[in-house]
């Protein structure tokens, strides 16, 4: 590939996490949790049969259903885009089905309990996968270890600085709604509208400049009677059950997703709960909340950035090491901050770990796989990831309400950042690299 195709492959590739990181910011995280509990459900609650439901139970158990049948679908899907050569297609699929979805929220109103859920569920399930062929770009566009390092680093700073852009539009939309004569409600529902257009409009750049290379030709096959689309379905479901079985093969590259599995729970459940903690424990007004969140997003474009150089220093499994100390001390702080001067500085720290603990360990997870198998083995990546995302929140409910405060609980996220970075110690990167190369030759 020339130079030029290069720039634009990386360009195109970096616009999709600005394109979709607007509904991440602004809907999964921002608007629509607070719409849904205030104006959707409202502080009453919703009855099914004999059962009062209240909203947060409501939004839990959706976003746990979002994060299982991503679990369930993701390394299937890969599989089928790796032989097929359609990563691109996925991804575009998804984009537009969850920035559809996103649009579609607008029309949900007071008591609309249901439409909102399921349209929240679907656009959450189609940004989850299009992650999936969307990282799985990364080994084809920046072969090498520091070349990943730069553009994994490089993407999720598009992504901070095109989603928080879009968070701020959308709060001074959210802000200023009696001067431009509408209601708060109002206000929000054309804040994920924006959200929803900003995810296709920018994906649009990603469609015109991202290119995928061939698939691997293969002896052709004999053909069987059932449709094209379910013999791929077939096909996917069966390479992901063999990719399975030889996880022993992998056993570095298994230890670092048995790792990752422990310490992205910490640092999910520390982005979950940190406005519920700043609220409920610290008593801080919804505007240090949102100036907070806002701040991070902003740092932590710094962030990526300046831990993909630290990798180039350290190495990177060494400097995803680093963030996770700096992950435990912010635990250890959030237990003794007391007011929002405190939790913004503090903020501001996450905001630094943030952009490089997930950069890093997307890259280099990537330097470990095979190429030709990306889609697939992202897809796996994705898999542990939506399973670690379930039980650091129950672990910080249960902790909550044996110890009757939050303060205890955030420092039980020490130990899934420790677990992790023992689990760390124990990967051998260049051993990992081999074993994919030995299987992929076979």
């Amino acid at each position: 590939m020339s130079e030029s195709g290069d720039r634009r492959n990386t360009f195109g590739w970096c616009m999709y996490d600005w394109a979709n990181s607007a509904y991440t910011t602004t809907v999964a995280v921002g608007l629509l949790p607070a719409y849904f509990a205030q104006a959707v459900v409202g502080p009453e609650g919703v009855r099914l049969g004999d059962t009062l439901y209240r909203a947060t139970t409501l939004w839990g158990f959706t976003a746990g259903l979002a994060a299982f049948l991503a679990f369930l679908l993701s390394p299937t899907l890969g599989a089928v885009a790796d032989m097929t050569a359609s990563k691109k297609r996925f991804l575009l699929a998804c984009a537009y089905t969850g920035s559809l979805f996103t649009v579609l929220l607008y029309f949900c109103q007071s008591s609309d309990v249901f439409r909102t859920l399921f349209f929240f569920l679907i656009a959450q399930v189609a940004y989850v996968g299009g992650n999936v062929f969307y990282d799985a770009f990364l080994p084809q566009i920046a072969p090498g270890r520091n070349a990943m390092d730069r553009l994994s680093g490089k993407g999720y700073a598009y992504g901070y600085v095109g989603g928080g852009l879009q968070f701020a539009l959308a709060l001074g939309l959210v802000a200023g709604h009696r001067r431009l004569g509408m209601t708060q409600g109002l206000a929000a529902r054309l804040g994920m509208v924006m959200a929803g257009l900003w995810w296709a409009g920018f994906t649009l750049v990603t469609a015109r400049h991202l290119s995928e290379a061939p698939v691997r030709q293969t002896p052709p096959q004999p053909q069987s009677a059932r449709p094209q689309w379910l013999r791929n379905l077939s096909a996917g479901f069966s390479r992901t059950l063999q990719t399975a079985r030889q996880v022993r093969r992998y056993r570095h590259l298994a230890t670092f997703l048995l790792a990752y599995m422990f310490y992205n729970d910490g640092i999910q459940t520390a982005i979950s709960m940190a406005t519920i903690y700043g609220k409920d424990e610290l008593g801080l007004s919804t505007t240090a909340l949102m100036a907070t969140l806002l701040t991070i997003q902003i740092v932590a474009t710094a962030g990526a950035l300046l831990f993909s150089r630290v990798a180039l220093w350290l190495g990177t499994r060494q400097a995803v090491m680093l963030t996770l100390v700096i992950w435990s001390a912010v635990a250890v702080a959030a237990y003794f901050i007391q007011n929002a001067r405190e939790f913004f500085a503090l903020g501001v720290v996450v905001g630094l770990v943030l952009g490089g603990s997930q950069a890093l360990s997307r890259s280099l997870y990537g330097s470990m796989i095979p190429p030709r198998s990306s889609a697939e083995f992202y897809g796996f990546y994705t898999l542990f990831s939506k399973f670690s995302s379930i039980w650091g929140p129950w672990v910080f409910a249960a902790v909550t309400l044996m110890a009757g405060s939050a303060r205890i609980a955030i420092l039980s996220l020490v130990a899934f950042f420790l677990v992790g970075l023992v689990l760390l110690v124990l990967v051998d990167e260049d051993k990992a690299r081999r074993a994919g190369r030995e299987v992929e030759a076979t």
